[in-house]
């Protein structure tokens, strides 16, 4: 594959003179990102991706068309916990009541997210922080699904199977069903829910399947925060998980001995999860992506470090807010870092969906 020249790629420049990063610091801001042009200094920054960001930024875009009165909602509460995402939640919601914050079922589910008496009374939580549970308000109820979601997500997780599939129709049936049944249990409406609503979060949102869909981004997201808090390995990682590394970095560090991933091996394993094979190396990740403008950057883009294409030496995963999770280097954990955490920005690229050798 042609590798992208500067000329055509999204630049990123860094305010930072290399002070130390900030751990669990709720005020840093991502660098500016211009455009350079052949023989052209910074054009155009772009206020979006300057923005201050918290300890756990959202991690995933929302692609679906929602209500604009649930849009923020869907998205906050859409990355409540690595099994669900802003479009997994927003199908759900299609499914239960069609956005509906009246809707009652015949056999008595309530509210926008169709909560039973009984499993409110357990799992509904005061969303917006008003002293008050209740069921029939939006932002109470959209944060108690996510958050239901979650939790069945941890009572079916040992069952055979595709585990959204399973946390789906443990929403719909009940954990119990799938534990009993090892899976979907064999109830028509299941069924159908769960290939409706799967069906509808993994509709691509356009753009040809040239590069990545948005569902496939946030695919690699939910991948990579799962993978939070794994140690740091030299050339650890691949697209099965983590794996012990090898030796040795610039400054002689092993990865032999320990199991976890380098940068370059996160991002190919996210991928993975999603269907798409990169390359090992990130300089490799950086030629199989495609140069993605500032105003259409988003959660799931991978994010470079380097001076040029061939200097490429560190990349991690853009996750909104100015932030992207990251393997920074040795001796330390997959964390949530700054986009402005190195002065070498380079360039934002959108990894296309060709089967690559890992080298």
């Amino acid at each position: 594959m042609t590798v992208p020249w500067r000329s055509d790629v999204t630049v990123l420049t860094s305010q930072n003179d290399e002070k130390p990063r900030k751990e669990g610091g709720r005020s840093l801001r991502a660098s500016a990102v211009v455009t350079i042009g052949i023989g052209a200094t910074a054009a155009v920054v772009v206020a979006a991706l300057i923005q201050a960001a918290g300890d756990d930024p959202v991690g995933t875009a929302l692609s679906m068309s929602v209500p604009a009165d649930y849009k923020q909602l869907i998205e906050e509460a859409g990355n409540t916990c690595p099994e669900v995402s802003p479009n997994l939640l927003a199908a759900l919601l299609t499914q239960e009541s069609g956005f509906n914050p009246k809707a009652q079922s015949p056999v008595g589910a309530q509210g926008i997210a169709q909560f039973m008496p009984s499993t409110w009374e357990t799992h509904g939580i005061d969303g917006n922080d008003d002293g008050k549970r209740n069921v029939w308000d939006p932002e109470d109820a959209i944060p108690s699904s996510a958050k239901y979601l979650c939790t069945i997500a941890r009572d079916v997780k040992d069952v055979p199977g595709d585990k959204q599939n399973n946390m789906l129709a443990a929403y719909n049936a009940g954990s119990g069903a799938v534990l009993k049944y090892g899976g979907v249990p064999p109830y028509k409406e299941t069924q159908n829910y769960v290939r409706s609503i799967t069906a509808l979060a993994n509709k691509p949102s356009g753009g040809g399947g040239k590069t990545s869909t948005t569902t496939q981004a946030a695919t690699a997201v939910k991948a990579a925060k799962a993978m939070l808090g794994t140690p740091y390995s030299w050339g650890g990682g691949n697209a099965s998980g983590p794996s012990t590394g090898t030796c040795c970095s610039p400054k002689g560090r092993s990865g032999k001995a320990i199991t976890g991933f380098d940068c370059s091996g996160l991002t190919l394993y996210a991928y993975a999860q999603a269907g798409i094979a990169l390359p090992r190396t990130a300089a490799q990740q950086y030629a199989a992506s495609k140069p993605v403008k500032p105003g259409d950057v988003r959660a799931g883009d991978l994010v470079f470090y380097g001076t040029s294409p061939t200097s490429i030496h560190h990349v991690g995963i853009y996750v909104g807010g100015g932030w992207m999770i990251d393997a920074p280097r040795p001796g330390t954990k997959v964390r949530f870092s700054p986009m402005d955490t190195m002065t070498d920005l380079f360039g934002v690229g959108r990894p296309l969906p060709q089967h690559h050798k890992e080298i």
